[in-house]
């Protein structure tokens, strides 16, 4: 049976199919594309995050996929860990964190 899939996969999947006796269809994508389905790719992994049950065996697992997504991100984009952090800090003191719980209902 033929399952369509039409998405960016980790380096090992290809042998791990061939392992279990089945066939995968596979090409290498540009430079562009590549970094399209990278962006497409961390949606995909935190609605994983998103779905999980909450369990910390889930929650390891897939905040680990999203981190390994993030990697290739800023690989393929040229970005650094430095100046992410530097944003993510001038963000926080602008603009808070999520410590204090707060859910935004509605504004006027």
């Amino acid at each position: 049976m033929r399952i369509e899939y039409k998405k960016l996969i980790r380096d090992r999947i290809p042998e791990i199919i061939k392992k279990d006796g089945k066939r995968a269809e596979t090409r290498i994508l540009g430079e562009d594309e590549y970094k399209k389905e990278l962006l497409s790719k961390i949606v995909e992994e935190a609605q994983e995050v998103s779905g999980t049950n909450g369990s910390r065996e889930d929650l390891i697992k897939e905040i680990g996929d999203v981190l390994e997504v993030i990697d290739s991100i800023k690989k393929a984009f040229g970005l650094t860990e430095a100046e992410i952090l530097e944003i993510k800090e001038q963000r926080n003191n602008s603009r808070g964190g999520f410590d204090e719980r707060i859910f935004l209902e509605y504004t006027e």
